[in-house]
Formats: C-alpha cells, structure tokens, sequence
C-alpha cells in the first residue's frame, strides 16, 4: 500500500511543566478524527511536526497517558521543534 492511500494519523500532546512530570496524550485518531485534531491545532495557531514512527508509537496510549519513558528523547525532539518554531515566530511578530 502506498503512502497516499494510508489513513492518516494524528496525535496531540500536552506539557505543563509545573503540573506534569511527563507528558501526556490529550489527542488521538485517524482518519476523519485525525483531519479534526490538525484542522484545530491549525485553527489554534499550534505547531504539527510530521512523524509517521513517533505518531505509530505514541497511538497506541490512551488518552491523558504520560509518555514512557521509552519515547521521551523522541517526544524532546518534538518539544525541541515546538521551541524552535515558538521562537522563530515571536522574532516575525516583533519585526
């Protein structure tokens, strides 16, 4: 099966540094669901960073489950990403 006729998959996460020691899934589908978590996610302005392993992984936590610790260097590559494209913009919104 090709690339283009895969369902699409979709997984959110969540981190409060002050309240999470890990974080967490608060997000995930495919499909219908999928194409609903990344339509709000770029309604709200998120970063999405494309991970078709890391996305495989994370699909099989329920929701509000803490990352293992199994996949927190990939889950910090995400952060790292995130951080990368918070800064990146807030330098276009002071020009």
């Amino acid at each position: 099966m090709t690339d283009h006729y895969k369902r699409k998959k979709a997984v959110a996460l969540s981190y409060d540094e002050q309240n999470d020691q890990a974080p967490r899934v608060v997000a995930t589908g495919s499909g219908l669901i999928a194409q609903q978590i990344i339509e709000k996610a770029q309604k709200a302005e998120l970063p999405i960073q494309q991970d078709h392993n890391l996305i495989e992984l994370l699909a099989t936590l329920n929701i509000n489950e803490k990352i293992p610790e199994e996949l927190y260097h990939a889950v910090a590559e995400v952060f790292a990403f995130i951080y990368q494209v918070d800064k990146h913009t807030d330098i276009k919104r002071k020009k």
